[in-house]
């Protein structure tokens, strides 16, 4: 696996944008801390790629690392380095013990401070997008996350109730991605679109009723996907918030996808629509 590409929270200068300005820190400064109720994230995480992007990651404190000695020298094969972290070697079964029978650590555990809580205005002069209407299973924002950041996204908004908390499955879910790109949490979604729309962002809501298919509508600057929760999918308030609603046809006799595998086509939609120019 590369690593090429930067931890997402060093610091880029903000530049000039239309309408309101996007962030106003100076270059590299730290975003300030807001952990709002309910998301008092895991001090860990495990599992190899979460911990090698957790290593890179400049904003994170990292405090001590327990790991085996196999997992130890993929670590160092993939950082290029022994990781700069207070070592403490273990076996697999005392690993498990920590983390519990059901967790995939692959042998690495990292204890390490959450990253910082961010809002919209944390971000770099974002052009793209992607907005989560109240999904809840951690199993799902990671995957959204992972797809998140192969498409490039300049970030994944939720909400700030009824969304998971920073748990070390989801972070394993997103297989690293989590220190690939932000994670903004929005007291009110609605209100979230509605800066984005006066910021000129085409803030794109996926329904199964939506006039057009997504592939359809021409995305000649920033936009954001608007994805809801499975079964329920976006709530009335988004749907009227969002500059269009937008389809996803499908062909076969199941009229709908887990909202992960949602967002991956639709990430890919879109990508492939700006690239094309269709």
């Amino acid at each position: 696996m590369t690593t090429d590409r930067k931890p997402f929270r060093e610091g880029k200068p903000p530049g000039k944008s239309q309408g309101k300005p996007w962030g106003k820190r100076s270059s590299g400064q730290r975003p300030a801390s807001r952990k709002p109720p309910e998301s008092d994230p895991d001090p860990f995480i495990y599992g190899l790629h979460p911990v090698v992007h957790a290593l890179q990651n400049p904003l994170r404190t990292h405090h001590r690392l327990l790991v085996t000695a196999n997992a130890l020298r993929r670590l160092s094969e993939e950082l290029g380095s022994q990781p700069d972290v207070v070592i403490e070697e273990a076996s697999s079964n005392q690993i498990s013990r920590i983390a519990g029978d059901d967790a995939v650590h692959q042998g690495c555990f990292l204890y390490c401070d959450p990253l910082p809580d961010l809002c919209l205005d944390d971000l770099y002069e974002p052009k793209r997008l992607l907005l989560l209407d109240q999904v809840t299973d951690p199993h799902n924002v990671g995957a959204v996350l992972r797809s998140a950041a192969a498409f490039d996204m300049a970030g994944v908004v939720v909400t700030a109730r009824h969304s998971p908390r920073l748990t070390a499955v989801l972070a394993k879910s997103a297989a690293g991605a989590l220190d690939i790109v932000p994670l903004v949490r929005v007291q009110n979604l609605s209100r979230a679109i509605e800066e984005l729309n006066e910021r000129g962002f085409m803030t794109l809501g996926l329904d199964a009723a939506g006039e057009r298919a997504l592939e359809d509508i021409l995305l000649p600057g920033p936009y954001a996907l608007v994805m809801g929760a499975e079964g329920k999918g976006l709530r009335q308030k988004t749907k009227e918030t969002c500059s269009a609603l937008a389809r996803i046809d499908m062909p076969g006799r199941m009229p709908s996808l887990n909202v992960s595998n949602a967002a991956a086509l639709a990430l890919y939609i879109t990508d492939r629509s700006v690239r094309t120019g269709s």
